[in-house]
């Protein structure tokens, strides 16, 4: 079956950063909805006309796969807004009551650093202003069912892109 909008992409894949370090290997496959909420633009046009088994590499700026990496989505907060069991790497959607009111409820928040008065909450992608270079593999190709449609999700959210700059506007 051929790769086209509305159908669901089994996937495996190599993601290096432009120095070449691998960044992240799945050996697994994990399906995807084309044509709904699951992948990257530009990832979704590359795989279009083809089939189970092709290998696509391709080479995406900032813009085209996470985003460049914007300043306005960091905050310093009260750490007393916290629980005391906060270690850096955890992960927020929104921030606590309390906060800056100018931090977006819909972003993820990742803590990258805690101090004895305040916490560091990033809320771009962990991969935001890298270039990424990705090797994929199109393991399998199928039609969606009604409810993937519906929903423009095969369940994966690893390409999946919700953050906002504050104010709504889409960052990437």
């Amino acid at each position: 079956m051929e790769i086209t909008r509305q159908c669901v992409v089994a996937l495996s894949w190599t993601l290096k950063d432009t120095l070449d370090e691998v960044l992240d290997v799945l050996d697994d496959p994990v399906e995807f909805v084309v044509g709904g909420h699951d992948l990257l633009a530009r990832i979704e046009e590359a795989l279009q006309g083809h089939e189970a088994g092709a290998e696509l590499d391709l080479h995406l700026e900032p813009e085209e796969a996470f985003g460049d990496y914007n300043e306005q989505l960091v905050f310093l907060e009260p750490r007393t807004l916290f629980p005391d069991t906060l270690e850096e790497g955890m992960t927020f959607e929104g921030l606590p009551a309390g906060a800056n009111p100018q931090a977006s409820p819909d972003v993820l928040y990742t803590v990258t650093e805690i101090y004895p008065e305040h916490v560091v909450l990033d809320g771009n992608h962990p991969l935001a202003g890298i270039a990424i270079r990705l090797h994929l593999k199109v393991e399998a190709v199928r039609e969606a069912t009604e409810e993937e449609l519906g929903r423009g999700s095969a369940g994966s959210g690893f390409f999946k892109v919700r953050h906002e700059a504050p104010g709504g506007a889409p960052l990437h």
